[in-house]
């Protein structure tokens, strides 16, 4: 199963919006998506869901319908993970529901991580708790892939979500705190994959499947914001060139021994995505990605034309990182 999780250590770039535009458009394409939001302040669901949903799904404390009401009995005592709630976003995109509660998560998390070395059971069943409702409830949607969004830090829930990705893309922008994001992002990377590569041959408790915690690098999105229109263009590709250098030095651990040439900084760069700042509010109001916006949602004149970039450039994303990753699913005709 193709899992991948949208990440970085900075917030504040668009990655939840990165999140929904790219499932919806893998499912324009015919493929089949599960969404899972495991950051604990639910923007993705935000984004996607009617507020008088968001009010059914969050009324009671259980959350029965959320992540977090599906691994409750599990982290409370009382069992072990249930079946996920998939909410249907479209005929081929699927949510799993994100919870504010997740937050009461991070410290058994934390507690249960370091434990898997030693070969308990239940620290097993803690930090492989995400990555076994997303396997259970890909195969129950027939899913062709998963993406992950997650919350800007480097804690316990996203640990135990990143390790249930196959994949990590990370979104970035050309400034020095997205710099210093992947400073952070790449040496922690390499310490989770190497920690649960060793914990995960330690007795797992049988019958319980584990993630294998590959959480390979693909590359980087780089999102193009407004701020751009304020900068030089010679400003603006020297922090593209930045980026490129500490993406492959922090990231990959490839040291930068010679001045790398044009196409080189390209190489891990998936793609620009465009800040269509214009097209956001309008998609927001109507609940539906900005390239599909239409002119009874208030696309019209210039607008349209964004929306067609908007697809076009959200297309080759979901192409792109497809062709990276090696998946494949049947075409809609």
């Amino acid at each position: 199963m193709i899992t991948i999780a949208f990440f970085n250590n900075k917030g504040g770039i668009g990655q939840t919006s990165l999140v929904y535009h790219s499932a919806r458009m893998y499912g324009e394409l015919g493929c089949r998506v599960l969404a899972a939001d495991l950051d604990p302040q639910a923007n993705l669901t935000v984004m996607a869901l009617e507020e008088e949903r968001l009010e059914g799904l969050w009324s009671d404390d259980e959350h029965p319908e959320t992540i977090y009401g599906a691994v409750q009995p599990l982290f409370g005592g009382t069992g072990d993970i249930r079946d996920a709630h998939l909410e249907p976003i479209t005929e081929r995109v699927a949510l799993l529901v994100g919870d504010l509660a997740l937050a009461r998560l991070e410290d058994d998390l934390s507690t249960e991580w370091p434990r898997c070395l030693e070969g308990r059971e239940r620290a097993f069943r803690v930090t492989s708790a995400f990555w076994r409702l997303i396997d259970r409830a890909a195969r129950s949607f027939e899913a062709d892939v998963v993406l992950i969004d997650v919350g800007p830090n480097l804690g316990a829930i996203n640990r135990a979500a990143l390790i249930a990705a196959s994949h990590v893309v990370v979104p970035v922008a050309p400034d020095l705190l997205s710099l210093q994001g992947l400073r952070n992002l790449g040496p922690v990377l390499r310490q989770w994959r190497e920690t649960w590569s060793r914990s995960s041959v330690r007795s797992p408790p049988e019958g319980v499947p584990l993630p294998l915690g590959e959480m390979t690098p693909i590359g980087y999105v780089l999102m193009q914001h407004a701020e751009r229109l304020e900068k030089s263009t010679t400003a603006y590709e020297r922090g593209r060139a930045r980026i490129s250098e500490v993406y492959r030095e922090s990231v990959l651990k490839e040291a930068a021994t010679i001045a790398l040439s044009a196409a080189a900084l390209g190489v891990d760069q998936i793609t620009r995505i465009k800040h269509f700042r214009s097209l956001m509010p309008l998609a927001l109001d109507a609940r539906k990605p900005m390239f599909l916006l239409k002119p009874a949602d208030g696309a019209i004149g210039a607008h349209q034309t964004n929306v067609l970039q908007c697809y076009s450039d959200f297309q080759f994303l979901a192409e792109e990182v497809a062709r990276r990753t090696g998946l494949q699913w049947v075409r809609s005709p």
